[in-house]
């Protein structure tokens, strides 16, 4: 069994089934009151909108993960602002970490093999949007009021080794 560290929580990977956990890293990208969302192509959760994110690469810290999973996904070039608090899912197996961003440059582009569209949408909207419309329901509630609330944390929260 493989033991991956982040952030002080202990990651299990186990190599022939088992324990698998999923490090998702993703962004917010506001613009006042407006927040872009990106209308997911993959057959497993084709229509559903979602935040910018996708799982973390080999190598890379999730910094540099979450700004390239935005670019992948927008086109939009960010800087990283602000952390939310980590989710971890038992139901989805997961442990999220979405940032929030700047924009240093607008320019929606994306792959149509894994994204449909990509749209602004306030936070009311995102609200409205029921469990077939929004990709990880809970989740994408979670962040929404994290958001509201405030909770964002200093960047220099994360230690990079």
């Amino acid at each position: 069994m493989n033991l991956k560290k982040s952030f002080g929580i202990v990651l299990l990977e186990k190599v022939k089934g088992g324990i698998k956990m999923k490090i998702i890293v993703g962004g917010i990208l506001q613009k006042g009151d407006k927040i872009l969302m990106v209308q997911e192509a993959q057959e497993s959760c084709y229509g559903q909108w979602n935040f910018p994110a996708g799982h973390l690469d080999d190598g890379e810290t999730v910094l540099e993960g979450a700004v390239r999973e935005v670019f992948e996904e927008t086109g939009c070039k960010v800087k990283l602002t602000n952390m939310l608090p980590i989710i971890s899912s038992k139901e989805r197996n997961l442990v999220r970490f979405t940032f929030l961003t700047e924009i240093l440059e607008e320019n929606i582009q994306f792959d149509t093999s894994e994204i449909l569209a990509v749209k602004w949408f306030t936070i009311e909207e995102i609200k409205k949007m029921t469990e077939k419309e929004l990709r990880g329901y809970k989740i994408a509630l979670e962040i929404i009021k994290q958001i509201e609330e405030k909770e964002s944390l200093p960047l220099d929260i994360v230690k990079i080794k």
